[in-house]
């Protein structure tokens, strides 16, 4: 009796805790950041321009400095207008979005597709789940697409949703192939192209050893979606997105796809051709894709026979969707902010690297991703992990009697797979803001597939080091 009364007690009590509001969650954090403010030494590297005058941290500079600067509680408010002023650029990039979507669903393209989509691979989930990972993966690994994936999300959610899969499935696959593609890039021109030149190695150098991981690490991620999914296709209460409600239409096989649908249809295929070619060939980022989304949404209103005031008005609910996910990008700009004000940022960085130059080479590899993905927490950006991080590694990697592409590959898994999970990842809040799935649900679903990559990538360190990878 007594072991039953407890075990009610304990599902009594588990019952009554909830995760906090996401926005709650990272509020916590801005207040620990806070405080490593007032605790942590306060201090910085030294910096000095480079060949292209870009600044670069000085290996072995860090000096801690004489006067401390105080934060105080205020800066706790202060610091959100301020991170929603420096994220204005994809604030405004998915209000459009989220605007854009809005009319593509009224013009009735999207159920249509879905339908299509349903009578095509609708028995097929699992070539859904691993060309889906996949075709993710290769965007990111290639191009370094991340922001731009996030209009396709609702679309993903709802071809999942209508195979009776759920929103996290379709969350499995866009955000696990795009960790993947940034953890085992080729040629993404933020991330290893930085990284290499920062070490100087030739840009692209050891593509070979990372197109060998790709297909492995892609399989990784498509098996943890897949298993889930059949989890959730035998039992749909084992779903994590129980009680939480999706935005996402759910569709039918049986949807008509009508000509005004098809000429919708190539005004996207036709966005989506541009967005490609101005990223690659013209630097493209998010002032040039929101403009891009604008016209899209124009002319699928017109098309489809919206008319102007009701293109207008689906314009401006589907904007109206999206305030809380640009103030979950604001809040997690905010912890960066207040770690770079309270001067504690290049602590933390220098801190982390002192343990390596005590390993040895296979050591010094594994502990290299370990300090990429502690590092990638504060410093999100991965062209900004990298100007920060590996003027650092390259000279470690050198004392380690490790290659300096091996550096590169351990800064590549770090900023790669720790996207999966960090609340300061702004992508990964403003996906899961556009698919409506919450991100203590998310969490849940992602750390275990986090862990796994991070074995593999620890595996492939070793392995790198074993040959010489170079």
């Amino acid at each position: 009796m007594r072991g039953r009364s407890s075990a009610r007690t304990l599902l009594a009590v588990t019952s009554r805790f909830r995760i906090p509001h996401t926005l709650v969650l990272l509020f916590l954090i801005m207040i620990a950041a806070l405080v490593a403010t007032w605790l942590l030494p306060q201090g910085s590297f030294q910096t000095a321009p480079d060949e292209t005058g870009r600044m670069m941290v000085v290996p072995g500079s860090y000096a801690v400095h004489d006067e401390r600067v105080r934060l105080s509680p205020a800066a706790l408010f202060t610091a959100v207008p301020r991170a929603l002023a420096d994220s204005q650029a994809i604030i405004f990039f998915l209000l459009i979005v989220g605007g854009a979507i809005a009319v593509l669903r009224a013009t009735g393209l999207i159920d249509a597709l879905l339908g299509w989509l349903l009578r095509t691979i609708g028995s097929k989930p699992g070539v859904l789940i691993l060309l889906g990972t996949a075709a993710f993966a290769a965007g990111s690994g290639t191009l370094g697409v991340s922001t731009e994936y996030i209009p396709f999300a609702a679309v993903l959610v709802g071809l999942c949703v209508a195979m009776r899969l759920d929103a996290m499935t379709a969350m499995g696959i866009m955000i696990g192939g795009y960790a993947v593609g940034y953890g085992v890039a080729w040629t993404n021109p933020y991330t290893v192209l930085v990284a290499q030149e920062i070490a100087e190695l030739p840009p692209t150098s050891g593509i070979g050893y990372r197109l060998a991981l790709f297909a492995p690490f892609v399989l990784i991620s498509a098996h943890h979606v897949w298993r889930y999914a059949r989890r959730v296709a035998a039992d749909p209460g084992k779903s994590l997105m129980v009680g939480v409600d999706t935005p996402a239409p759910e569709a039918t096989a049986q949807t008509p796809f009508e000509r005004r649908h098809a000429l919708i249809a190539l005004i996207v295929l036709a966005a989506v051709a541009a967005m490609v070619y101005g990223i690659s060939q013209h630097g493209w980022y998010l002032t040039e894709l929101g403009a891009l989304w604008l016209v899209v949404a124009l002319a699928a209103g017109l098309v489809g026979r919206l008319g102007v005031d009701e293109t207008a008005k689906r314009f401006a609910s589907g904007a109206a969707e999206l305030a809380v996910v640009a103030l979950l990008v604001g809040f997690a700009r905010s912890i960066a902010l207040l770690l770079e004000d309270g001067q504690v940022l290049h602590t933390l960085v220098h801190a982390a690297s002192m343990p390596l130059s005590r390993l040895g080479p296979e050591l010094s590899a594994v502990g290299m991703l370990v300090m990429q993905t502690f590092i990638n927490f504060f410093i999100p950006s991965g062209s900004g992990q990298a100007f920060a991080t590996m003027p650092i590694m390259t000279p470690l990697a050198d004392v380690a009697g490790i290659e300096r592409q091996v550096a590169v590959l351990a800064f590549q898994f770090g900023d790669g797979f720790a996207n999966l999970i960090l609340p300061t990842n702004i992508v990964l809040m403003a996906i899961l803001g556009m698919a409506g799935v919450p991100y203590d649900r998310w969490f849940r679903f992602a750390w275990p597939l986090m862990v796994k990559l991070m074995l593999a990538s620890a595996l492939a360190l070793v392995i790198a080091v074993w040959i010489g990878y170079a």
